[in-house]
């Protein structure tokens, strides 16, 4: 019988959100994970890795042979970082942290030459920061607003795969985080369903501009995962019971959604994948 929690209780934090107060506690230490060699010898950059999708992604490619950087973005989170480095230099694979905004295209091209130092290279980039703000009327959506979602959402993207390309080598991967929302709309996340709309398109375009240099480029797109920028960034209502309308009724657990991140990292597995978006959305379907 499947033991996971089916929704969460009413519950709010400051954003950008942490793991302890989080109730459930999200599953994202892969502890049921067993790693097969899949990333063995690699070099990844885990961008918004600290807790959450990012933190079970850092720790199955460090069970899969991968030593990683994890970059993060508050002092707030400073606890969360530590709790991946550590769980993921248990496994016998190093873990470089680094802080700081990658609405900062300075800071983008210095996080991705600095981690590229620390590992000895750079083999894969995962694209995994992102911020919501939700509103239910486009009049309360400021500029501000809008563009810090895009800052953050797109542009750190674009600078991030731009550093990278001094660092990635033939049969290196790109992976980009993108959304259910980037594929059908929200209407109380309009600005963020938009900029994870266009990090899809980006994916497919980066996809056939880096196919001749043997750098494949891919995208996962999730549905309603428990991690700490739900309760940071939405209102208590729509915390209890998130995820209740997918057609499995439940919300995901980061531990299922970093595998998706493994397939497209290794070559081995994902050799002839390029321009994908791969949507784990709990059973909704859509077009194209």
């Amino acid at each position: 019988m499947d033991q996971r929690p089916r929704s969460a209780p009413a519950q709010q934090q400051r954003p950008p959100g942490t793991t302890e107060p989080m109730e459930p506690r999200p599953r994202d230490e892969m502890r049921e994970y067993t790693g097969a060699g899949h990333l063995a010898g690699k070099r990844a950059l885990v961008v918004g890795g600290d807790s959450g999708i990012g933190r079970a992604v850092s720790i199955a490619f460090a069970k899969e042979g991968a030593d990683v950087a994890v970059a993060y973005l508050d002092p707030s989170e400073d606890a969360d970082a530590e709790r991946t480095a550590e769980l993921v230099r248990t496994l016998g694979r190093h873990c470089y942290l680094f802080r700081g905004d990658v609405a900062d295209e300075h800071y983008c091209t210095s996080l991705v030459d600095d981690a590229a130092e620390r590992l000895g290279g750079l083999d894969v980039l995962v694209n995994h920061a992102g911020t919501q703000a939700p509103q239910d009327e486009i009049e309360a959506i400021s500029t501000e607003q809008f563009t810090r979602t895009f800052e953050v959402n797109v542009h750190a993207v674009f600078w991030l795969c731009k550093a990278a390309m001094r660092h990635l080598p033939e049969g290196g991967a790109i992976i980009n985080t993108g959304s259910v929302n980037g594929l059908r709309g929200n209407k109380s996340l309009m600005d963020y369903s938009a900029s994870k709309g266009a990090v899809h398109v980006l994916t497919k375009s980066f996809a056939q501009a880096l196919a001749d240099r043997g750098i494949r480029v891919n995208c996962v797109a999730p549905g309603p995962v428990w991690t700490p920028l739900i309760p940071a960034t939405l209102t208590e209502d729509k915390v209890e019971g998130f995820g209740e309308q997918t057609p499995m009724q439940r919300m995901a657990h980061p531990d299922e959604i970093a595998p998706s991140y493994v397939f497209f990292a290794s070559d081995r597995l994902s050799s002839y994948y390029t321009g994908e978006v791969l949507a784990p959305v709990g059973g909704e379907t859509h077009p194209g």
